[in-house]
């Protein structure tokens, strides 16, 4: 049976980068012998992202294309690419180019043994505060969802079709790595974990800020009662 692949792209206001990371993809693709499709989530974009879409689409049938009329949010965003994909294999990774997808080659054997293989940064290439401010985030997922994880929100992740088909994602922002992590945990699903190199942003600028942490401390207590409810109703069930 041919094995097929579906890589998602979620992109806001990424026109410097969007064209370079779409065909970083066609050429790593184009070696794969995988049946494939890539699609790109534009989250309202207000710059040039769209119109680059439109044209690179017209002429790639295997690009789909989802566009959002106004920014609905990275978890918004890649909750519409999972549902989109076709594919058994699904992998997410970021439309800034902070890792080669290249590196998705050394995830395919893991996924073999496992349902999701995520990737850690290696050598992060970001500043400071974002580096400390993630490492109290791990380490509260850690405590909050018992997640033993070395990098639960890095951009790089490879499942299998069946843990989407099992799991409902709520989160809007980018709470949406924890949600799906800590709910394939509930699950028994088998997380994987590989290095990733990480590369410097070069073009456009981040979307995350401090003043998203606010709203995913929010998203964080209120997905653990979701998950502590859903283990109620397991228990209550068994």
């Amino acid at each position: 049976m041919e094995k097929s692949l579906s890589i998602i792209l979620p992109a806001y206001n990424e026109a410097e980068n969007i064209k370079k990371a779409i065909y970083d993809c066609f050429n790593f693709l184009d070696v794969l012998s995988y049946r494939h499709e890539i699609i790109v989530i534009d989250d309202g974009s207000t710059d040039n992202t769209g119109k680059i879409l439109v044209d690179i689409a017209e002429k790639h049938s295997n690009l789909r294309v989802i566009t959002h009329a106004k920014n609905e949010g990275y978890g918004i965003a890649l909750r519409d690419g999972f549902k989109a994909a076709q594919s058994e294999l699904v992998f997410f990774t970021d439309s800034d180019r902070q890792f080669a997808i290249e590196s998705l080659s050394e995830m395919l054997p893991l996924i073999e043994m496992a349902d999701i293989v995520i990737g850690y940064r290696l050598d992060r290439k970001d500043h400071f505060i974002r580096k400390f401010l993630s490492c109290g985030y791990n380490t509260l997922v850690s405590l909050l969802f018992d997640l033993n994880v070395k990098d639960v929100d890095c951009a790089f992740k490879l499942f299998r079709r069946e843990v989407f088909d099992k799991i409902t994602i709520e989160s809007k922002h980018f709470f949406i790595n924890t949600e799906i992590l800590a709910k394939a945990r509930l699950y028994s699903f088998n997380i994987a974990e590989i290095g990733i190199t990480h590369y410097p942003r070069i073009n456009g600028m981040s979307k995350v800020s401090l003043k998203y942490v606010p709203l995913t401390l929010r998203e964080l207590f209120r997905i653990k009662k979701s998950i502590d409810r859903i283990k109620n109703e397991e228990f209550v069930l068994k």
